[in-house]
């Protein structure tokens, strides 16, 4: 193969480039690589840092070009090079380069064959992707549905019957599960979700309710809407208990109404507050919205006049949050 390369170069460098690129992935396959591994080799070939997102798998992995496995909660670009784990699939492997009209050869040919070697060690050490039927979904996620008809779908679906799962609500979408694998983090897509518990494949029901009380708190992530756009019901504990307290279409608590009547009048007014109620300090919340810290004590001094009540004071931080928190409720 080297051979071949080194002829290949000299009448073509990007075709010897090629025939490198895929010797250097069989070694890597050969050798029984983890999908770091994968990425990693994908990132130092192509000069660019190279991610995988596999959301069925709850699998996210991001490598800089020196190596550094550094993750990242920002969605993907579109525009970027990307390859597909399956046939007419969703892109789950991208090369972060400036967009462009057509991918180079190598480029193309990294990810062909990077995608192909996370692809089977994927099929190797996880299982395959659970299909995606919308009835077998429903079926197993209802509670009212027999044991042996779900313990059914479960199989069809190609999730294990006596591991963990949990369940996904995404924001406009349909349901979906997600097998659960302790060495993995929750799928983050950047697409607006509440994320179930982990729990027994029969138990899932239970994360499905869970799911959708955690998309409750979500918000769009925008100056309009600011806050997580994924939240996990493991994170919220007791805060879980206001979803009942705050129904969507009812007149919302007071302080929610004091929030809304201060940011009609005041653009910046939620972005400032979401980051006072969410970061550690102030100059950590000054940071978040890139503003002087002389600055963000005016803002706040206006905002407190607007809101009626103190947002400064470990009592009014805490009233703050639970009106912010509150407000996404109301608006779900």
């Amino acid at each position: 193969m080297k051979e071949l390369a080194g002829r290949l170069t000299a009448l073509d460098p990007d075709a010897g480039a090629a025939v490198r690129v895929i010797a250097y992935f069989d070694r890597l396959f050969e050798s029984r690589a983890g999908l770091e591994a994968l990425v990693r080799g994908a990132a130092v070939l192509a000069g660019v840092p190279a991610r995988l997102v596999d959301a069925d798998r709850r699998v996210q992995v991001r490598v800089e070009p020196d190596g550094t496995r550094r993750d990242s909660d920002l969605p993907p670009d579109p525009g970027w090079p990307s390859a597909a784990l399956v046939p007419d699939g969703a892109p789950a492997l991208w090369l972060e380069r400036a967009p462009v009209e057509q991918p180079s050869v190598v480029d193309a040919v990294i990810l062909e064959r990077a995608a192909g070697a996370v692809r089977r060690v994927l099929d190797r050490t996880r299982g395959r992707a659970p299909v995606d039927d919308p009835a077998l979904v429903e079926t197993l996620l209802d509670a009212t549905a027999p044991e042996a008809a779900r313990l059914h779908a479960a199989r069809r679906l190609g999730l294990d019957a006596a591991g963990r799962a949990r369940a996904l609500a995404p924001y406009d979408g349909r349901p979906r599960i997600a097998p659960a694998h302790p060495e993995t983090e929750p799928p983050h897509t950047g697409q607006r979700m509440g994320v179930g518990p982990s729990v027994p494949v029969l138990d899932l029901p239970s994360s499905w309710a869970a799911a959708r009380t955690a998309l409750r708190f979500t918000a769009d992530g925008t100056a309009q809407d600011p806050g997580a756009r994924v939240v996990h019901a493991d994170d919220l504990g007791g805060i879980a208990l206001l979803a009942d307290l705050v129904v969507p279409g009812a007149e919302p608590p007071p302080d929610v109404r004091a929030v809304e009547a201060a940011a009609a009048a005041t653009p910046w007014l939620l972005a400032t507050l979401t980051a006072v109620a969410s970061t550690a300090s102030l100059r950590a919340a000054a940071t978040g919205i890139n503003v002087h810290h002389s600055t963000l004590q005016d803002r706040l001094a206006h905002a407190e006049h607007l809101l009626g009540w103190p947002v400064r004071t470990p009592q009014g931080r805490l009233r703050l949050q639970l009106a912010l928190t509150m407000r996404h409720l109301a608006r779900s």
